[in-house]
């Protein structure tokens, strides 16, 4: 059993994986001019790679020269197979007889050439882009080289990273590998459909410095530029001159414009609008005293819009050109054109920012991050300034006249008040310092054009470092009540507890020195935990829904073919192909933007909103949308879209005063047909854009045999890796802290019993009133006799010795609703007590006597202090399983209030709905196992899906929503919740191969072999240990030909050719 079980085991060192020939392992250099579908592999490393090409009347006299070139000269061969199996080694046998006598049918193997399909892996391999395929490109020396923009799938640098690359033997391997595997087919994520390999670092801050709009070029230099993008080989036609006289200058704009349509035959039309890093935003700008314009008109030039592939305004930078979103210049190519067009700029645009950073020169030094006198004594202000406030803060806290927030005490209040003083206090350095520097300095190019670094990291570089955090909070006491020996005992001042007033270019302190250390030190444990918690939850994950994928019914279904969603993520689109935010399918407003670019107005009538509405409905209740299969929320989504268009169209023409009847005709005035090409709409243009939104939305339906389990696997588990195991505190509740990151992510696929922060978020009927708010909270939250009570005494007579309870008014007034009666009710109530009504009297509003039941004088002490000691925790008020509830006021986005709720930590969601005052329909709670008991399975379900999506949310994650859907119906359509773990997943699966090669091997060994169970080898993990195709992908198909009854074929003339 020791050989079967285990990582080096049988079942997973040997069947499930295996160690491989024809591979090379190497370390990685970057190249920018090669092909990002291209890798560079080393003369050394293609010697003794080979592949078995057949010998046909089209290759035999390549081969012969192969073989005559032997195996230490390249292009050569090292084999030769004859057609009758022998296998003749060419290093010891004579290779000029051995070309002579070569014959069709042979087999050459011969070494890797220019073009051979490879595929090219770097470990961990987290996702499905950690192994693509390229193309091979024979060079000297001795490293892997490939283009920079291909870094981010496989999460790559070149510090000394090694890579795999394996060649496949077969041809049909190799078709397999470049169409499903390639890199031209893999520039998009399908995790949730934004670009992946795009332009990064150099090749972005070339890209911005070049489309500064102060930057012109004559005509010898703008020819350089042009010959940079390519090798010679592309026939550029130059745009127009910017500026004719007194000279002919070109733009650093017109450059780009060339990059995307470099002559009239590329037909690439490319209409995109961005905002990027550097755009400020309307109320940014009236801060700045600046004048209230048009969004586009953006002072820094950060409103990027391309029309018809000219650049026309906006410096580009990250959001244009790199990766991380699906909305920028890539993107667009991709989806209106195809990965090609993509994939050309992007070569482009690598040679030519190697090439003219190289001559421009950019660099960074001590003195890019030196403050001036200015900046030291405006830093000096600020900082003396906030310590001043923090010492008020603390000052305030001795005296006892802090006034605590909702849920916090004294103590967590002020920290939380300082935290934020100092946190802003960095914040107003950091501004000071962005607005003093030049625009040339180098690290500010580099953080505003988004290729490395943020103002974060130039504002501790500069002027100041700010607080250092341990566990989420400032630094803790680590001596007797202090941080250091350096401080006082008890200090709570901003230095004592980890802020570091120095910059890194000041120097820092001795104990600031240290504070960072220990901040430093988290971050390091952190990621080494990290990695292996969220591996061995990635492989989870992976074995539970390997086999899950969908059929030509558009079912999702496992191996055994049991049905797991009717359709996949309740509309079947793919993940990898959506356009818009949150998983929608198209971006209509850019899509739009496109059909009035490309197909104008001009010479066409403009439609009336009636006429409008009436084409998109006969078009949408036509054949292509009804039974085309386009869903009603996209119906819904594309009206929704128009009614606002012809809002806008009615609001321009209120505007200028225009009849609605007459703008857009042949025969009307200036006016109306400047409105009518401004907002107007043509009969052929909604037809262009109808026709195109159908068109790609059927295009987006996923392909029958879509391993959606794994890429789902995938897509949840490799963000995990990034994620941190943080517990987070609740939104502006200080004390309240709430469960995120990796470990929360652990329990919801777990469906662990008991959570470690259970918070019911109770809506309320009366939303907007605080007071009913604080009615609803006192009714929710536990409240003990000790909390409520002032004194409770034993009270020793000789004739009937009792204990008397006095109650606090001050604190009963403030629990509402607690009087003696409450307190008599409660304790006959308590089943550990056991007192009858005789035994508890109510003296008045404020006392109650407690006698004891026992007769024998000599046990009647003992008894009194044994209900002395339970009285005090005794539930007077609430549910016992709350701990306690937050009156929490909810903002909206722009900062104002919203409504009241609560946050209730603790569990028992049916007793919290029952509460009267409780929006029973709009409460929720994040104990997934709760929900389930109290509102059944597809409450669970939606629990799963929200639960994930906000935790991912937290932590800055896109994910798309249908990878959510299908694990929670994994874990639900059993009818109950399963883990994903050992014994949820024996529950879900029966195949004996497949829970050996997971866990507990001798044991799932054991018992099917005492049972005599059989396995009927369906799912990937079986095909994979048995070696047989496995049934998704390209293995759901099966091709079979009727032998009989085949109709018979008679020889005709072709009919189109008479």
């Amino acid at each position: 059993m020791q050989r079967l079980k285990g990582k080096t085991g049988r079942f997973r060192g040997n069947l499930s994986g295996k160690r491989t020939e024809y591979t090379g392992r190497t370390v990685i250099s970057p190249d920018p001019n090669l092909r990002i579908t291209e890798v560079a592999i080393p003369v050394l490393m293609a010697r003794v790679l080979t592949y078995p090409e057949r010998v046909s009347y089209h290759n035999i006299e390549k081969l012969r020269q192969c073989i005559r070139n032997g195996p230490n000269k390249h292009p050569g061969a090292n084999f030769i197979i004859q057609s009758d199996g022998t296998k003749l080694h060419l290093k010891y046998a004579d290779r000029r007889i051995a070309a002579r006598d070569l014959k069709h049918g042979c087999v050459v193997e011969r070494h890797l050439e220019d073009g051979d399909i490879v595929l090219f892996n770097r470990g961990p391999s987290l996702h499905r882009m950690s192994i693509m395929s390229h193309r091979a490109r024979i060079i000297p020396w001795r490293t892997l080289r490939f283009n920079e923009s291909v870094c981010n799938p496989y999460n790559a640098d070149f510090d000394g990273d090694e890579m795999n690359l394996h060649v496949p033997q077969t041809e049909e391997a190799r078709t397999e590998a470049f169409m499903l595997m390639g890199v031209q087919n893999n520039l998009c994520t399908s995790k949730n459909g934004e670009i992946l390999v795009a332009s990064t670092q150099d090749f972005l801050t070339s890209s911005f410095l070049v489309t500064r709009k102060d930057t012109f070029y004559d005509r010898s230099y703008f020819t350089l530029l042009c010959s940079y993008l390519g090798d010679a080989m592309e026939n550029i036609d130059l745009p127009t001159p910017a500026l004719i006289k007194p000279i002919e200058i070109w733009t650093g704009k017109q450059l780009f414009s060339v990059l995307i349509r470099p002559n009239a035959c590329t037909k690439v039309f490319l209409n995109l609008t961005v905002e990027e890093k550097i755009y400020m935003k309307l109320k940014e700008r009236d801060k700045k005293a600046i004048t209230v314009l048009e969004e586009t008109m953006c002072p820094n030039d950060g409103f990027v819009y391309f029309r018809n592939s000219e650049l026309l305004c906006g410096q580009v930078g990250k959001k244009t050109l790199g990766n991380g979103n699906n909305e920028g210049m890539f993107p667009v190519l991709i989806r209106d054109y195809n990965s090609h067009a993509a994939a050309s700029c992007m070569n482009c645009l690598a040679k030519f920012s190697a090439r003219f950073i190289g001559n421009h020169g950019f660099s960074i030094g001590v003195d890019d991050v030196q403050p001036g006198e200015s900046l030291n004594q405006k830093k000096k202000i600020t900082i003396d300034e906030g310590y001043e406030k923090c010492h008020e803060l603390i000052a305030l806290y001795s005296k006892g006249d802090l006034i605590p927030q909702p849920g916090c005490n004294r103590a967590q209040t002020l920290e939380s008040q300082i935290s934020c003083l100092l946190n802003k206090l960095r914040e107003t350095a950091g501004d000071d310092c962005m607005s003093t520097l030049h625009w040339r300095n180098s690290p500010l190019i580099m953080s505003q054009c988004g290729s490395k670094g943020s103002p974060i990291n130039i504002s501790q570089m500069v002027v100041c470092v700010g607080q250092q955090s341990v566990g989420g909070r400032r630094a803790p006491n680590g001596f007797i009540d202090r941080t250091l020996p350096h401080f006082p005992i008890n200090s709570k001042t901003p230095a004592a507890k980890g802020f570091v007033a120095n910059s890194f270019y000041t120097g820092l302190t001795a104990t600031e020195f240290f504070f960072h250390t220990m901040g430093g030190r988290e971050g390091l444990v952190d990621t080494a935990v990290k990695t292996a918690e969220t591996g061995y939850m990635s492989r989870r994950l992976m074995k539970g829904l390997e086999d899950l994928s969908v059929f030509y019914d558009q079912t999702v279904r496992n191996a055994s073919g049991g049905i797991v969603q009717f359709v996949y993520g309740d509309d079947g689109m793919d993940p990898v192909k959506m356009e818009g935010k949150g998983g929608r399918p198209l971006n209509l407003d850019q899509l739009f933007m496109k059909v009035m670019a490309t197909c104008p107005q001009r010479g066409h009538d403009t439609l009336s909103p009636e006429l409008i509405l009436q084409m998109l409905n006969d078009k949408l209740s036509g054949q292509d949308a009804s039974s085309g299969g386009c869903s009603d929320k996209f119906k819904e989504m594309l009206r929704k879209f128009f009614e606002d268009r012809i809002k806008m169209l009615r609001s321009t023409w209120r505007a200028l005063q225009l009849d609605e009847d007459r703008v857009g005709k042949r025969d009307s005035s200036i006016e109306e047909r400047v409105a009518a090409d401004i907002s107007g709409i043509s009969a052929k243009q909604l037809q262009v854009f109808l026709d195109t939104c159908l068109s790609r939305y059927h295009s987006k339906i996923i392909e029958a045999g879509a391993s959606i389990g794994a890429i789902g696997a995938q897509s949840i588990g490799e963000p995990g890796t990034q994620m941190t195991l943080k517990t987070f505190h609740f939104a502006g509740v200080a004390s309240m802290n709430v469960t995120l990151g990796v470990p929360r992510i652990k329990e919801i696929i777990n469906a662990v019993k008991k959570i470690s922060t259970p918070i019911i978020t109770t809506e309320l009927l009366s939303e907007q009133d605080e007071l009913f708010a604080a009615k609803v909270k006192c009714s929710i939250e536990k409240v003990v006799l000790g909390e409520v009570a002032a004194a409770i005494k034993i009270v020793l007579r000789s004739n009937q010795p009792h204990l008397v309870v006095e109650l606090d008014m001050q604190r009963t007034e403030r629990y509402m609703g607690i009087s003696s009666d409450t307190v008599q009710l409660s304790i006959l109530n308590d089943p550990k007590i056991k007192l009858k009504s005789e035994h508890v009297r109510v003296i008045d509003e404020t006392k109650l006597r407690i006698y004891p039941t026992g007769t024998d004088k000599s046990k009647l002490q003992l008894e009194l202090h044994n209900l002395k000691s339970m009285l005090p925790k005794l539930i007077v008020k609430g549910i016992s399983t709350v701990e306690r509830a937050v009156v929490n006021p909810v903002l909206r986005r722009d900062g104002t209030f919203d409504r009241y709720n609560l946050l209730v930590e603790g569990t028992n969601l049916l007793k919290v709905l029952g509460t009267p005052g409780v929006d029973a329909k709009r409460t929720k709670s994040n104990h997934i196992l709760e929900v389930n008991k109290t509102l059944g399975i597809e409450a669970a379900r939606r629990s799963i899906i929200d639960e994930i999506r906000y935790t991912f949310e937290n932590n800055n994650m896109m994910i798309d929503l249908r990878h959510m859907m299908l694990l929670a119906d994994l874990m639900t359509y059993k009818g109950e919740i399963l883990g994903i773990t050992a014994g949820g997943i024996a529950k879900m699966k029966s195949s004996v191969l497949m829970l050996s090669s997971f866990e507990r091997a001798s044991e799932h060994l054991f018992n099917a072999s005492y049972a005599g169970r059989e396995d009927q080898i369906e799912g990937v993990s079986e095909c994979i240990i048995m070696g047989i195709p496995k049934q998704l992908g390209t293995g759901i198909l099966k091709v079979r030909q009727r032998l009989q009854d085949l109709p018979e074929f008679k020889y005709q003339p072709d009919p189109i050719l008479l």
